[in-house]
């Protein structure tokens, strides 16, 4: 395997990304003016810290690729399974790679270490095209969910690059400039409007939607919910920064802050592996917000 020729439809696709960010911007903008408060729209520290993620992301898998590549590759010599390079092949591909990714995907939900990493995506309060390009610093979580298909007996070559193509397909899905598509669009693909769902933090929208590119994998495993409230974006407890750094490794730290509470082994592994929003029995509750102040003292 040559790893210097690693198929890479991510990169040549900046100038795109860029571009769409702007023109969306406008659109957005004018969609505002339109309907008042009811799209979100960007701000430009939100969408730069956005930016900033992507950059980051593109700069860390300049090298992490690379070792994905060749871990799928000492994969592919292990097995003596070949699927081959034909038409079947790529269309057998499509429906299995959309199906690792599913399994990436909610588990990065679901277990708190994984959450970590993708947390950074969600991290945004606003929705659109330049979310799309809020990714983890911290790829490495994701490798084990594509190796059985090596082992099934597809290329190296074959595995990124269905995974490029589930990316690009799912850029345009960020964004709150689209309402609802054809009823058999929406019934069988992942759509803006099913993504919206995906990051809001509302109590009906929390871990549904896992989709890649098909939604059916929701439907047939019970994860879907459709877009019915209006979304609220962000996580249950957002940040309050746009420092790229903080960002990317905020729930790091904070697995590291509750894992070295004092408690039994179990407790600390806990923190680490459960559900994120998982709490040791016997723990206090929430602290509830202070009381409002009365908008008129009482005379």
């Amino acid at each position: 395997m040559d790893m210097a020729h690693i198929p890479d439809l991510i990169t040549p696709a900046i100038p795109v990304f860029v571009l769409t960010v702007i023109a969306e911007a406008l659109w957005v903008k004018k969609l505002r003016e339109e309907r008042g408060d009811s799209i979100k729209g960007h701000t430009w520290k939100d969408t730069l810290a956005s930016i900033s993620m992507g950059l980051g992301n593109v700069a860390v898998n300049v090298f992490w690729k690379g070792v994905a590549f060749a871990g799928y590759a000492a994969l592919y010599h292990l097995t003596p399974l070949r699927m081959g390079h034909g038409l079947l092949a790529w269309v057998l591909l499509f429906f299995l790679e959309d199906l690792c990714y599913y399994a990436f995907h909610r588990v990065h939900h679901e277990s708190r270490f994984f959450w970590a990493s993708h947390v950074v995506h969600h991290s945004s309060q606003h929705y659109n095209l330049s979310t799309a390009l809020r990714q983890t610093w911290t790829p490495m979580t994701g490798w084990v969910f594509w190796a059985p298909l090596a082992l099934l007996g597809f290329s190296p070559e074959m595995i990124v690059t269905q995974q490029a193509v589930s990316l690009l397909y799912q850029y345009w899905i960020h964004t709150e400039a689209i309402d609802r598509l054809p009823r058999p669009v929406e019934w069988l693909f992942n759509t803006p409007s099913h993504h919206r769902a995906h990051h809001a933090s509302n109590a009906a929208y929390i871990d549904v939607n896992y989709a890649g590119i098909l939604i059916l994998w929701d439907r047939l495993f019970g994860t879907f919910v459709p877009e019915t409230e209006r979304p609220i974006y962000g996580l249950t407890k957002n940040l309050t920064t746009h420092n790229p750094v903080r960002i990317a490794f905020h729930e790091f730290a904070a697995i590291a802050r509750d894992a070295a509470r004092p408690g039994p082994l179990s407790q600390r592994l806990g923190y680490i592996f459960r559900n994120p929003a998982w709490k040791p029995k016997g723990s206090p509750p929430p602290e509830a917000p202070p009381p409002m102040e009365a908008a008129h003292p009482a005379p």
